[in-house]
This record gives C-alpha cells, sequence and structure tokens, in this order.
C-alpha cells in the first residue's frame, strides 16, 4: 500500500533488526542532507523507516532510487533499503503516524542577524506531534540553539500531545564522509531528562560500537555547537599562523607538521588555505556566537576565528593583485565550486565567495567544478560564468586560482594549459599542488603561507613572454 495514500500510516515489520536488535519503527522528518542519510542508515540498521519531505520532487526521486544528494555510498544504501522494504518516502504528513520515534531533522539556516531560523522546525513539530501514538520520542537531530529542548518541549505540549518524550541527538556527520560517521561514530551524545527516553533512543544504536554521552538537553546541544566551532576555530588558528608564515618566511605545511605530532594538537584540520565553508561551521559559529551575547556572554575567541575566516578568502585577491598588479579585466578561472571535494554542496563556498570577490573588483571569472551542475551555481551565483571544460575554461586566462582540493586537480595538465594560457600563473588555495612541477610547466605560482616555495619559474623565457602578454593585456584593457 503506498503510504502517501493513507491517512495513517503504520510500518510492516519483524521481530528483530541486524544483530537482533529489536526493530523499531522510525519517521524521519526532513530528508535532506542528515534526514536522508539518517533515514537509510537507521533502515540498514534493520529498523522500520519512513522519511517525510513536504518537496514533492525531491520524494519523488528518492521513491525511483534517484539519490540528488552525492555522498560516498549513500546510493548504494538507498537502493538497497528502498528494495527490502524497510525504507519508503512520503511528501505530506499523515493523520496518523504509526512510529515509536520521529527525528527531526529539518534545516535551521542563519537568519539576517545569525540567530538560527527555526521556522521548519516549528512547522515539523505541529504537523508530527499530533498524530504520534503515547509515548514516542521526539528525537531531535537539527543543529538547534542551546536551549531549544525547551521550546520543543513546550511546543509538544501545545500540540496536545503532552505524553510524547523529548531527547536531543545531535548529528556528528561530515560531507563525504557521512554515512561512515554514522555506521562507525566517534559518539553518540543523548540529551534528555527523561532517563527512559534516553534508553529507548540509545537503543536504536545498540549494533553500533561508539561511547553513548547521556547527559540533559542544554548540554548535548552545546556539545554539538563546541565541537564545531572548535574545528572553525582550529582551522582559524592554522591559518592565522600561515599569514604569519608568509610575514617571515617559514612553511605552514612544515609548522603543521611539527604540531601534529604532538596529542594533545593532533595533525586534523591543520591544513592552510582559504578558510572554512559549509552548511554547518559558519552557521553554528555565528549561531553559537549569537546566542552567547543574548545571555550576556563575550564570545571573543569565536569572534575572531569568524573574522579571520573572513579574511582568509581576500587572500587569493591579494595575491592576484601581487602578481598582475590588477585583477580590473582580467580572466580568471576559479577551479572548484563545492565547499569541499566529495560533496556538490555550495553551501557558503569559499571557492564561490573568492570567485564573487574577484568579479567585484572588476575581474571576468569563471568557474569549473568537475561535479557541481552549472545550473546550481548560477542559480545562485547569477553573475558567476560557469566552464564546463577545464582547458576551455583556461583559455586566455591571466590566473587559475584552485580553490577547492577536489583529487582531479591534483593532477592537473600543466602542459595543456600552459599553451592555451594568456598568463601562466595559478594561486593554489589549498596547498595541494607540487610546487616544482607547477614551475617547471613554466607556470608562477603562489600558495597559502608557505613563501620559500613560491617565485618565478624555472626557465626564465617563458617569464618574460608571460610578463610582454599581460603589458600587451594591460594596454589593450585600457584602450591603448
Amino acid at each position: 500500500m503506498p503510504l502517501r495514500d493513507s491517512p495513517c500510516i503504520e510500518f510492516p515489520i519483524g521481530d528483530r533488526g541486524q544483530a537482533g536488535t529489536d526493530v523499531a519503527r522510525i519517521a524521519v522528518i526532513g530528508c535532506g542532507h542528515v534526514g536522508l542519510v539518517v533515514a537509510s542508515s537507521f533502515a540498514a540498521l534493520g529498523h522500520q523507516v519512513v522519511g517525510i519531505d513536504t518537496n514533492t520532487r525531491r520524494i519523488g526521486e528518492l521513491r525511483r532510487g534517484e539519490c540528488w544528494l552525492k555522498e560516498p555510498g549513500l546510493e548504494a544504501l538507498l537502493h538497497s533499503e528502498l528494495a527490502s522494504g524497510r525504507l519508503s518516502f512520503l511528501d505530506e504528513y499523515p493523520e496518523r503516524l504509526d512510529a515509536e520515534f520521529a527525528f527531526i531533522a529539518v534545516g535551521t539556516p542563519s537568519s539576517a542577524g545569525g540567530a538560527s531560523d527555526l521556522r521548519a522546525l516549528h512547522e515539523a513539530l505541529n504537523k508530527v506531534a499530533p498524530a504520534l501514538p503515547p509515548n514516542a520520542v521526539i528525537v531531535n537531530k537539527s543543529t538547534v540553539p542551546v536551549g531549544t529542548g525547551d521550546l520543543v518541549t513546550a511546543l509538544v505540549r501545545a500540540a496536545g500531545a503532552p505524553s510524547l518524550r523529548v531527547v536531543s541527538n545531535p548529528e556528528f556527520l561530515q560531507e563525504g564522509h557521512a554515512v561512515r560517521n554514522f555506521m562507525e561514530p566517534d559518539r553518540i551524545v543523548l540529551g534528555s531528562d527523561d532517563p527512559e527516553a534516553v534508553e529507548r533512543t540509545a537503543a536504536l544504536y545498540d549494533s553500533l560500537d561508539a561511547p553513548i554521552v547521556r547527559t540533559d538537553i542544554r548540554t548535548a546541544e552545546m556539545i554539538k555547537y563546541a565541537s564545531n566551532t572548535f574545528l572553525a576555530t582550529k582551522l582559524s588558528f592554522v591559518n592565522e599562523m600561515a599569514t604569519i608564515c608568509d610575514a617571515v618566511g617559514a612553511d605552514i605545511s612544515d609548522v603543521s607538521l611539527g604540531m601534529g605530532f604532538d596529542p594533545r594538537i593532533g595533525s586534523k584540520f591543520l591544513n592552510a588555505g582559504i578558510g572554512w565553508g559549509g552548511s554547518c561551521f559558519p552557521k553554528d559559529a555565528t549561531a553559537l556566537e549569537h546566542t552567547a551575547a543574548m545571555f550576556g556572554a563575550h564570545p571573543q575567541l569565536l569572534r575572531d576565528a569568524i573574522e579571520i575566516n573572513r579574511d582568509q578568502r581576500r587572500t587569493v585577491l591579494r595575491k592576484i593583485r601581487g602578481y598582475l598588479g590588477s585583477v580590473e579585466g582580467r580572466r580568471i578561472l576559479v577551479l572548484g565550486a563545492s565547499f569541499k571535494p566529495d560533496t556538490t554542496d555550495i553551501r557558503d563556498s569559499p571557492a564561490l565567495e573568492v570567485a564573487n570577490l574577484l568579479h567585484l573588483s572588476g575581474a571576468e571569472v569563471l568557474v569549473y567544478d568537475p561535479e557541481v551542475p552549472a545550473e546550481a551555481i548560477l542559480a545562485e551565483h547569477p553573475r558567476l560564468k560557469v566552464a564546463d571544460d577545464l582547458i576551455e575554461g583556461a583559455r586566455d586566462s591571466d590566473a587559475i586560482v584552485l580553490a577547492t582540493e577536489w583529487a582531479v586537480f591534483n593532477d592537473l595538465p600543466l602542459s595543456q594549459l600552459a599553451q592555451v594560457v594568456r598568463t601562466r600563473f595559478i594561486v593554489d588555495g589549498r596547498n595541494v599542488l607540487d610546487p616544482m612541477r607547477v614551475r617547471g610547466a613554466g607556470f608562477s605560482y603562489r600558495c597559502i603561507g608557505r613563501p620559500g616555495v613560491e617565485g618565478p619559474p624555472i626557465s626564465s623565457a617563458p617569464q618574460r613572454e608571460e610578463r610582454a602578454l599581460a603589458r600587451e593585456h594591460a594596454s589593450t584593457a585600457a584602450g591603448g
């Protein structure tokens, strides 16, 4: 029976799931980046899951097994769980929902003032709470400001469902690794003032080998923000060190290597570049800053981390100006549109912010990404141009900027690029290219915090040719 045709959603289930786990009836509200991974993964653990999202087009695609989200392992998981009958999707809220658990995984974007926009959360709770049976557990997966758990409880009661339990279960899913993160979690955080609800939720994860942190709701919500903002701050710290390395002549790559061997510091999140972005770090950092200010705290370190990150984008602009003199009238190819590799997510993408900064400075900017569709880029950034081909995108360019470290960019066809560019100049915004290889192909090379590996090409002839072309281009742009 198709789920959408019934006002009452019931789950055909057996008795036991994987590894002997009791099968639970789970509804996941919101089938975005988090919700789709959570729904598919819980189904893979043997639970009976329905995903609910009012985006009719998205749900239609998911029912057909079309995975709109690029996430390693997710498409195969979607196909297998649809075929098993454990996973289904619904594009409307039912009048009755016979689920033991309702996981809320709707978006909570930043508002203009930095606060989290909780309208989708309100709508989901108002629709779902009256449909659930008594004693069902509402589990919040959405990232929400500290104290939202109290709001959720109040909304549930206002919806006429006072017997429902409320648990906070923040997600720690990295895009590009989300399925693995769910199946092999570092930790599972559960927050509630209802111990029974916590234990019932913990049982859903019985087959996973991970420590469970049981705490109150506000602490669980804070763990999520503290984790993400710490990682963002660590990245801002290493980027500030890169700026100092540029000034004093040190190499940030070796600095990071030397730091990372200290177990108190660790080697992860010590890669200098053009800064952090995506759907989590920027939103969570500004939301925590806003929450802290609302409660009278003074989050100075957090504010500095945000400001350093904003300034890091301008590093590319300064390096291009330092070499070309000006970006006005220059043709620049930006490699990458997603905020990081192995995802097509362009939300708060540093690559696209760099592209927009160059455009606003008067450059003609083309963006090339091996995975992100052109229409997705242009829908959000209509002033930019998108290249369908790497070589054609580089034709007559005055600078190439590597802004997203897709693996395919590690082995750029430099000899081909050298034949089509106007100026042989590359800015490596992620420090992933081999400087000797780039310079050996006749390109001038700039990167982040590694002044010792920058410099002119090995041969002086391409440099003289490059400067002559640059002067010719500047004269033409000025009407001379």
